[in-house]
């Protein structure tokens, strides 16, 4: 069901982002989804981690520990201009291939509209993503 408020192109983007996360496409798919230079949180860490090896190299940790899963719940436009906000369930794959998730969901915020550094660049590539507590 499309996501009424959100633009198409941004919807079909944040959608397949989602579906290809816990594959093994997703390094391959960083190109066409995250610009060069992306602003992403480190969830690990803390901070945040910018381009497009560093969030590969966080990806690669958060595999090497474990098989990360999430999954898109929702999606709506933010409470202010120019966000994009996407609900998720987080969980883990084990080595059985048995699924865990939480009970509780958060999320991911994109924003876009205001330039270089925020959200959506002008190609329609994800340049920042934030994660809060659900709302």
């Amino acid at each position: 069901m499309p996501a009424e408020g959100v633009p198409a192109a941004r919807e079909a983007l944040l959608r397949r982002m989602y579906e290809v996360f816990a594959t093994d496409e997703r390094d391959a798919f960083v190109p066409h989804c995250l610009s060069p230079d992306v602003d992403w949180p480190n969830m690990l860490d803390g901070g945040r981690l910018h381009g497009h090896e560093a969030v590969r190299a966080y990806w690669a940790r958060q595999f090497a520990v474990g098989h990360p899963l999430v999954r898109l719940e929702g999606l709506r436009p933010g409470g202010s201009a120019g966000t994009v906000v996407v609900t998720v369930r987080l969980g883990t794959r084990d080595a059985s291939g048995a699924e865990r998730w939480s009970d509780e969901t958060v999320e991911h915020v994109y924003v876009y509209g205001f330039g270089a550094g925020f959200g959506f660049g002008e190609d329609g590539l994800v340049t920042r993503m934030d994660v809060r507590a659900e709302a």
